[in-house]
């Protein structure tokens, strides 16, 4: 009967974000059917005061999106605010946020991807989405990154004047392989792993030497922090690439009734019709440029087939990965495989833990790990993935575990039982207390071995670059080409500077919107095609 529960929330919370976001969406748009596009804008005597907007009087293009994540509802919600409205959004999956999913688990919202606004001001497209739907009320929450308990493996807690001193020398050390990115001195760094920790033992001889034991610890925990921002071991990820990712300001802030909540806003803009769930697509055949067939045939796995002019691929790049060579006819070009092959995705996971009764203080239960080196460098356990474990705001019954890596990979292979006695196992050796109780729930997330993901998010690997990123989010056919691009990509890992967000994951759907709308404005409708029979019709 241990854990019990834990079948049932995340079920039943899906259910009840089906039935919040229906509501937050019944009054979306109409069809507007018996009504020609023209005669309704007779209708008023107004400007148009956004620039993006199409003539209405225009045929339209027919636009796939495949993915109804954030970078594929932004891409909707804008071709829509354009007055395009012959798209269809193909999502394989039973609900809409992609990486986004928020769970009720007991007194709080526990989100199982996308956990924070990254850059908490009106700088971040995800922030004022959510200020808009009034879902930040003051004081915003914005947890400090300093605060929390560092425990050793010997089950002791480090002096905290020892913890402060040592987590303020990492953050210099972090900042100064950031910098790498932008000194472009163009001497090699290799990879993050070896880059920190050389710097640590630099900067330990600046410690007396009865704490140096303890600081090292606690710097070399810390990097266990890094590894969860990108998903993988250090060792794959480039020193020299690390600063490209850009910081905007505000801090992290949490959403408290839901991360989902933001989606809400995007939904109310697009007709419930247009978005078709438990759609995964299996083959885009595309190349098509005359008149006798279509530019692009988007085929789902249950045997519906969808004609396109123009088709946002908004998959992850996990998937990218493992399904290229099957998903896209003809194939993909040579550069478009290699920037889809060389750039880092890794993987994070969460386990939350709920006690009936906590044997922590509310506001004080944060626990991180400071794991030594020589631990660090035995990852035989997948506990060694795990960084920290966190207090949630606003409840004071449940912990959340981050785990990330391959080990994250491997906690997934484990039973619920298996996961519950290690990490209760893991709290009572570092705190010392072989007494801590089991807890009464679990929920964790699986993203790894979730075929739709693969994954969590992209990162920097050591053969990659930011022209990576950059030649993953090209177009195909390319701008050089005289036939108008068919294949656009969007999603996290296609957006230099803000991958791994949800706000790049926005503006990476939007720039591709725009490209439609602005191709659309030039062609005066959809894309003009060369007369003539083609025998490789899609």
């Amino acid at each position: 009967m241990l854990l019990a529960r834990s079948r049932f929330s995340c079920l039943a919370a899906k259910c009840n974000l089906k039935r919040w976001l229906a509501s937050s969406t019944s009054g979306g748009s109409g069809s507007g059917k018996g009504t020609p596009p023209c005669a309704k804008i007779a209708k008023f005597d107004t400007c148009q005061l956004d620039p993006c907007m199409i003539d209405p009087c225009n045929p339209e293009p027919t636009v796939v999106i495949i993915g109804a994540g954030m970078a594929g509802l932004s891409a909707a919600n804008r071709l829509a605010q354009c007055g395009l409205k012959n798209f269809i959004v193909l999502e394989a999956t039973d609900r809409p946020g992609g990486r986004i999913h928020s769970c009720w688990m007991g007194d709080i919202v526990a989100e199982m991807g996308a956990t924070w606004i990254e850059g908490g001001c009106s700088a971040n497209p995800a922030f004022t989405l959510a200020a808009q739907e009034g879902l930040l009320k003051p004081p915003v929450f914005r947890p400090d990154p300093s605060k929390g308990l560092f425990l050793t493996s010997d089950g002791r807690a480090i002096d905290l004047p020892v913890s402060i001193t040592a987590y303020h020398t990492f953050k210099q050390i972090e900042q100064q392989a950031a910098a790498l990115f932008s000194l472009g001195c163009g001497r090699n760094h290799g990879n993050l792993l070896n880059f920190m920790g050389v710097r640590i033992q630099q900067e330990l001889h600046n410690f007396p030497e009865e704490q140096r034991y303890d600081a090292a610890r606690v710097m070399y925990g810390l990097t266990n922090c890094v590894r969860c921002r990108c998903g993988d071991d250090l060792s794959l990820v480039s020193a020299d690439q690390f600063g490209s990712y850009i910081e905007v300001p505000g801090g992290n802030v949490r959403v408290p009734l839901g991360y989902v909540g933001i989606l809400a806003p995007l939904l109310r803009g697009i007709a419930s019709c247009s978005i078709k769930y438990c759609k995964p697509v299996s083959c885009v055949r595309w190349g098509a440029v005359n008149e006798a067939c279509p530019r692009a045939l988007v085929k789902c796995c249950d045997g519906d087939e969808f004609a396109a002019d123009y088709v946002i691929v908004t998959a992850s790049l996990g998937v990218l990965k493992h399904q290229h060579d099957k998903l896209f006819c003809p194939a993909l070009p040579a550069d478009k495989v290699e920037a889809i092959t060389r750039l880092g995705y890794g993987c994070v996971n969460k386990v939350f833990l709920e006690y009936e009764r906590p044997f922590w203080v509310w506001h004080e239960g944060t626990i991180r790990l400071a794991w030594s080196a020589d631990e660090l460098a035995d990852r035989c356990d997948w506990l060694k993935g795990i960084s920290m474990i966190e207090e949630l705001p606003g409840s004071q019954h449940v912990l959340c575990a981050w785990v990330c890596g391959r080990e994250a990979a491997d906690m997934e292979l484990c039973s619920d039982e298996e996961v519950v006695d290690s990490i209760t196992r893991l709290l009572r050796k570092f705190t010392g207390d072989p007494t801590l109780p089991y807890p009464s729930n679990l929920l964790r997330s699986k993203w790894c071995t979730d075929q739709y993901f693969s994954g969590s998010y992209s990162y920097l690997a050591m053969d990659s670059t930011v022209g990576h990123q950059c030649d993953l989010a090209s177009p195909l056919p390319g701008s050089c080409e005289p036939i108008a691009p068919i294949l656009l990509f969007a999603g996290e890992a296609t957006i230099p500077g803000h991958y791994s967000t949800v706000h790049g994951a926005r503006l990476s759907g939007i720039r591709e919107a725009d490209r439609i709308v602005q191709l659309t404005k030039r062609f005066g409708g959809p894309p003009k095609k060369l007369p003539g029979p083609n025998p490789a019709c899609p």
